[in-house]
């Protein structure tokens, strides 16, 4: 199991141990978090986007409005919190679900 951890706006992931594997990211996260089986990261940035990346730290897509101050994996799904007070609940495409 990896963790991660945001430094200077940067993602790094990490073993158990604490030895960086890799630093994801573009400088500006605020938050991040693995899916399940930690194969992607959901990170939110400062301007509200959230990024979809490969543990690699490949970028798949940007998703949402450019409101997010959270986002979490929720099984296979993504929870946004939006800086309107609402959970958008969205698939790995980026599609909407719901609105929460």
């Amino acid at each position: 199991m990896n963790i991660l951890q945001i430094k200077n706006g940067r993602v790094e992931i990490r073993k158990e141990n604490g030895s960086l594997v890799r630093t994801i990211g573009n400088g500006d996260a605020v938050s991040a978090d693995f899916n399940l089986n930690q194969s992607l990261v959901v990170i939110t940035t400062l301007t509200g986007k959230v990024e979809i990346r490969k543990d690699n730290g490949s970028l798949i897509r940007s998703i949402g409005n450019g409101d997010a101050t959270n986002a979490k994996w929720y099984g296979s799904e993504i929870a946004i919190s939006t800086n309107k007070g609402k959970t958008e609940l969205r698939k790995e495409n980026g599609s909407l679900i719901r609105t929460l």
